[in-house]
Formats: C-alpha cells, structure tokens, sequence
C-alpha cells in the first residue's frame, strides 16, 4: 500500500471540526431534551383510553417513525415555510425535525415503562388520595425510569448519529464541515477518519454514564 497518510493538514483546519462539534452537540442536547418532554405527554395520552387523546398521539407517532427522518429533515426546511409563511433556519428546521422523530419513540418508551407498573400500584395511590400527576411524579414514574433508562440511552445514541444527516440541509455540523474540509483539503480518508473517532468519543461517554445511572437507581431501587 503507497498511500501516506497526511493527518497534519486535518489539524491544520481542526477550528472548522471545532466549529461543527459545537453545531452537533447543541443540536443534539435541542432536540433529545425537547423529545423526552414532547415524548412524556405523548406516551400519556397513547396510553389513555379516550380517544380525543390516544387517536392524534397515535396518528403523530406512527408518522414520525414510519417516515425517513431525512424526509421530516427536507420536508421542515422546505415544505413548512411554503404553507405556513414562516421561514425557518437549517437549525431550527433541523431541531424541529430531529426533536418531533425521536419524541415519536420517546412515546413509545414512556407508555411501555408506564405499563409495566403493577396496577396494584396505581391503585394504592388512588387510595392515599393522590391525583393523578402526583401519583406520576410521586410513585409510578420513579419505578418507571430505571426500566426505560436503557432504551432512552439508545435513542440518545442513535440521535446523536443522526445529527450528521442535518448536513443535508446545510447545518454547519460536524459532518457538514467534514464534507468541507474533505473538498478542500482532498484527503476524505483522514478527515472522515477523524471525525468518525471525533463521533464515538461524543458519543460513548453518555452511553458509559447512562449505565453508572442505571446501576445505582437499580441498587437503590434493590
């Protein structure tokens, strides 16, 4: 093999990777912290046995995730603006995309966690007298966390992933100033090398901290 390997032009121009890390890392925080709350009262009300709340969650949820996100991302930034007259950024576009798909399965986590509690439960704080948000805050949704912990570190991951797709529709993220660098610098093996070791060192330590959270609330719920 008579390739050489030029990883010092890459360091040359590591502020557009910089620049593009902080893009991806504040979409990602956006649209994951949008998600889990949109998703909660989504889970709710698919769980619900009245149909004014468990139809529309339901029609929201099997759109978001029976469509390519990719198509949500395209449809956001171009399509959104022509029916509504409200012109969005690539960045706002993006979040909003990113944040309406994965609240789509956050739902789905949040009304499989919320199942999976005994009725016995709920039953016991029906007759404390709780209400039903206390009753949530107070009794189901503690128990629920730690079953669902696992599954939302999976969404967590796959949406971090899915951030570089957002490079579509010119996000200044991290895979959006790869493809730069790779056109300026013509080296696109060590730059998407880079990027690819940038991506599991953004990504690996929330999945490590997830299961250290996971650990110690199994414990104490032990």
């Amino acid at each position: 093999m008579d390739y050489e390997f030029d990883f010092l032009e890459i360091l040359r121009n590591a502020d557009l990777l910089l620049r593009g890390i902080w893009l991806t890392v504040a979409l990602w925080v956006i649209a994951f912290v949008l998600a889990l709350v949109v998703g909660l009262f989504l889970g709710i009300a698919r769980g619900s046995p009245r149909k004014i709340l468990n139809w529309p969650a339901t029609a929201y949820i099997e759109v978001f995730r029976n469509t390519p996100v990719l198509v949500q991302l395209v449809w956001f930034y171009y399509a959104f603006p022509v029916l509504t007259g409200i012109q969005t950024t690539p960045f706002l576009a993006a979040s909003l995309g990113l944040c309406l798909n994965t609240s789509a399965y956050c739902a789905e986590i949040y009304r499989g966690g919320l199942q999976s509690i005994t009725a016995g439960q709920w039953e016991a704080g029906r007759a404390l007298g709780m209400s039903y948000w206390t009753l949530m805050r107070r009794i189901i949704l503690p128990q629920a966390i730690r079953r669902m912990i696992p599954a939302f570190t999976n969404r967590g991951v796959e949406l971090a992933k899915m951030t570089s797709i957002a490079s579509v529709i010119t996000v200044h993220e991290l895979m959006h100033e790869a493809r730069t660098l790779s056109t300026q610098t013509f080296l696109p093996l060590e730059t998407f090398t880079v990027v690819a070791v940038i991506y599991f060192f953004l990504i690996y330590p929330g999945t490590v901290v997830a299961s250290i959270i996971e650990r110690r609330l199994n414990a104490r719920g032990a």
